[in-house]
């Protein structure tokens, strides 16, 4: 079978994915967090004291990128730190203001789930790549 690079279905994922990124970013900043940052504070919404290991393991990414967003959020006061069952763990929790700041994103993020559903309904292949062009354009 002759494949064209164009077609590749990971470069078109993971150009669909940076744009994703990039759309939702947008859309969250005027609650003041950026997509990854959702990610974080929604992980820890429902699962409230978790640790980097099983968050990272979660949100799959690895704990050097966790720590360095979850620095952010601590020093923005969105997530505190605290000891977790063995001495080198810590256990990681949404403080007031991070689940404050999550409740005002979650409307948005529904809203561009929404959007996102709509453009990718009922895919085959062709129809995936299709639609991950379409969202790679967004």
């Amino acid at each position: 079978m002759d494949y064209a690079l164009e077609d590749c279905l990971i470069m078109n994922t993971r150009k669909a994915a940076r744009a994703l990124t990039r759309r939702a970013d947008h859309q969250l900043r005027s609650v003041g967090i950026t997509a990854a940052q959702f990610n974080i504070l929604g992980a820890l919404s429902t699962n409230s004291a978790a640790s980097i290991t099983e968050m990272a393991s979660f949100l799959a990414v690895d704990r050097t990128t966790l720590s360095r967003n979850l620095a952010v959020l601590e020093r923005r006061k969105l997530v505190s730190a605290g000891p977790g069952d063995l001495a080198r763990m810590r256990r990681i929790a949404l403080t007031p203001e991070g689940r404050k700041a999550f409740d005002a994103a979650l409307p948005i993020w529904r809203q561009a789930q929404d959007e996102l559903r709509t453009v990718l309904t009922n895919p085959d292949f062709q129809t995936t790549l299709t639609g991950l062009r379409h969202l790679a354009k967004l």
